[in-house]
């Protein structure tokens, strides 16, 4: 049996060479990455700094995040409310059957299979601590890298749609995650500072 120490280098390798094969791309910094893998280390990159003394299990968890995501693409589902919904659902279950089968594959023990399983498939929210720690981090990666983003593709919203946003992503988070995000710890993207200031004012 390998030790657990090599079980979970090797997991972070298949997840990483899982996400390696993502189609689409994005330059950072004059480096060309596959989209996803980008994003699986910008998750761990985030743990690190905001939980660094997290386990194994809630490693994995976060970064097979969105592991292979382009698999399940949104529009394979009909695009309204209820199409959103469902492809939110089964694509909870693709990713935490794709990652529980490269852990099992690296020889991890049956607990971090089955906490990862709970974690990435969105179980108990504010009650599993495991997947709550993913919230958490996914909320915090959105504002720093994904938010100002999201905003240029979307000139058409308001500011009580871009308020209602922010508020739904932050609700998400924990207490700590907040005071996280606001003590300098994250990079605010600076056009929306005084928006997400106003969302979460009271909060």
């Amino acid at each position: 049996m390998p030790s657990q120490q090599s079980s979970y280098d090797k997991a972070v390798e298949l997840i990483d060479a899982a996400n390696s094969e993502d189609p689409n791309h994005e330059t950072v910094d004059g480096k060309v990455w596959p989209k996803e893998l980008l994003y699986s280390h910008r998750m761990s990159n985030m743990l690190e700094r905001y939980m660094p003394e997290a386990d194994d299990a809630v490693k994995l968890s976060i970064r097979s995040q969105h592991i292979q995501r382009w698999k399940s693409p949104r529009d394979a589902y009909p695009m309204d409310r209820i199409g959103y919904l469902t492809w939110r659902k089964e694509l909870y279950k693709f990713h935490a059957k794709t990652a529980a089968d490269l852990l099992q594959q690296a020889g991890c023990d049956e607990d971090v299979i089955n906490r990862l399983k709970e974690a990435v498939a969105k179980k108990g929210i504010s009650k599993n601590p495991d997947t709550q720690a993913l919230e958490d981090v996914a909320g915090l990666v959105f504002i720093e890298h994904y938010m100002l983003a999201f905003a240029n593709k979307h000139p058409e919203y308001d500011e009580e749609k871009w308020l209602d946003i922010i508020r739904k992503t932050w609700n998400k988070m924990t207490d700590s995650a907040h005071q996280f995000a606001l003590s300098g710890n994250i990079k605010l993207p600076e056009p929306l500072v005084p928006l997400i200031q106003k969302a979460v004012a009271n909060s």
